[in-house]
């Protein structure tokens, strides 16, 4: 009821393609937040059940996993800007990831489940980037509509994992893990269906360069086409090694990083456009912030999703809800209020009271240190002789931190499409994903420090909530709580190199 009420009030509005992307992207989001869901409840409980430091493997891997899938989608977009366009890219990586989801669906060794992740971090960095950046080629670069446009597209990534984590994680939990992961293929399915349905609407659009300027012209006598074949044959083995090597993982982020973002910065300071070169300088600075922003919010596919299992009361009616469930709530609450969102940022436009790009950084950073202090004072006040918290308490650091969401993330999708220079809007979208990829890799460092596990030997329910609570504090609130001080300092500068673009 709730999507076609969204798509007629917004029709006049936006172009069609913004809802035929809506539909892609939900199906997509469908199949990773199913997947999500139940990965690391598998990891723990099946994988390497039995086997000390159990919690510690599984954060670290899931760590590694997210991280990835951001960390390539900067190769996709540059391999979509240079070589093969927006509409093959985004196609070559739905299929890619249905492959990897339904090879999770089948029973088999450590090896099959590492390289079914590889195949799904590998097609995400063809789709994740793209997908975003062609909405973006639909719209003028300060056009009012943009900000509410990706808020709706935001809007459909949320009804995809609301809907997944229901289903996927229900069903993967409750009756087959393996039952769970063949659904979320089935949605990715789905989503590259309704894109490759839509070929009127898409007319013209999307398409590869008409010349490729890459050099050398013919690597290895290869077409350049060729090159990214074999080079995804390669990856796919290559990110299962990674994800099985963390210290080699986070070397390796640290160095991309390190790379890229100096790339940007030499991009910014000799760019001859000054204003070109200050805006792209806005970009780099809310990198980090937004690096941090996700190194909280990304516990929910893992620690929290563990306080869930062993520190929340899930008793309802005299049943237990599944832990995975509670992941949800987040996409449930962006349904409801994405529209709201959308409503809100127009009109304060039209009364020219709405917030910067900045300062809807601080308020998300804001509101995400104000949830994870709901949960410690919860965990402090209100936790039973048992260690258990009431599920309102996680309820409300969901609902809290999906509006710092809301301020932060699809604004920032927005940003990049104002703000980056034409020649190389993939790249930074790429780029963008980069510091999500950042934020995920803390996320697992983060994830470890709440392990409910010592020596082999497992820990008591009020001394797992204790580790839990105590790293929420200093993490998610006081780590995140400077860094919006900081942001906030910062908002005036970063306004004035904004030169106009909101």
């Amino acid at each position: 009821m709730w999507i076609p009420f969204v798509i007629v009030s917004n029709r006049k509005t936006h172009p069609k393609a913004l809802f035929i992307l809506f539909f892609a992207e939900m199906w997509e989001r469908f199949s990773y937040y199913g997947m999500r869901a139940l990965l690391v409840l598998y990891m723990v409980k099946v994988l390497f059940a039995g086997s000390a430091g159990a919690d510690i493997k599984a954060l670290s891997i899931y760590g590694s996993y997210t991280a990835m899938v951001y960390l390539f989608p900067v190769i996709g977009g540059l391999i979509a800007d240079k070589i093969f366009g927006f509409k093959k890219a985004i196609v070559m990586g739905g299929v890619l990831m249905m492959l990897g989801h339904f090879a999770l669906a089948f029973e088999g060794s450590n090896t099959v489940f590492f390289l079914a992740l590889a195949l799904i971090i590998v097609g995400n960095s063809f789709f994740k980037p793209n997908i975003s950046s062609y909405l973006g080629t639909f719209y003028e670069a300060n056009d009012p509509r943009k900000d509410g446009a990706f808020t709706i597209f935001y809007m459909g990534v949320n009804i995809g994992a609301f809907l997944a984590t229901l289903t996927c994680g229900y069903i993967g939990q409750e009756i087959s893990w393996h039952y769970g992961f063949g659904l979320a293929g089935i949605g990715m399915a789905l989503g590259v269906l309704v894109f490759l349905l839509s070929k009127k609407v898409f007319a013209g659009t999307g398409l590869r360069p008409q010349e490729i300027t890459l050099k050398p012209a013919r690597p290895l006598g290869l077409s350049w086409d060729a090159v990214v074949y074999i080079g995804t044959v390669i990856m796919v083995p290559l990110c299962a090694l990674l994800l099985n090597q963390n210290e080699l993982m986070s070397t390796l982020m640290l160095v991309i990083s390190l790379g890229i973002v100096t790339y940007l910065l030499v991009e910014a300071v000799r760019n001859p456009d000054k204003v070109e070169g200050q805006r792209l300088l806005v970009v780099i600075v809310l990198f980090f912030f937004h690096a941090i922003f996700w190194a909280l919010f990304e516990q929910a596919g893992g620690s929290l999703t563990l306080f869930a299992e062993r520190n929340v009361n899930r008793s309802i009616g005299g049943g237990i809800i599944p832990s995975s469930l509670f992941t949800s709530f987040n996409p449930f609450y962006i349904m409801v209020l994405a529209p709201l969102f959308s409503w809100i940022w127009i009109k304060l436009r039209d009364t020219n009271k709405e917030p910067r790009t900045p300062m809807k950084f601080v308020l998300g950073l804001t509101f995400l240190a104000s949830g994870f202090l709901v949960i410690v004072l919860g965990a402090k006040f209100f936790a039973d002789a048992n260690g258990l918290v009431p599920m309102a308490f996680l309820a409300l650091l969901y609902l809290l931190v999906t509006i710092g969401e809301l301020c932060l993330s699809p604004v920032g999708l927005s940003m990049i499409t104002k703000l980056s220079p034409v020649k190389i809007v993939g790249f930074v979208m790429g780029a963008w994903f980069l510091s999500i990829s950042l934020g995920n890799k803390l996320a697992g460092i983060i994830g470890t420090l709440t392990a409910g596990e010592a020596e082999g030997a497992t820990l008591t329910a009020q001394q797992t909530l204790l580790n839990y609570t105590q790293t929420y504090l200093i993490w998610g609130v006081f780590v995140v709580g400077a860094f919006a001080v900081v942001l906030l300092l910062l908002t005036p500068k970063l306004n004035k190199w904004m030169h106009g673009i909101h």
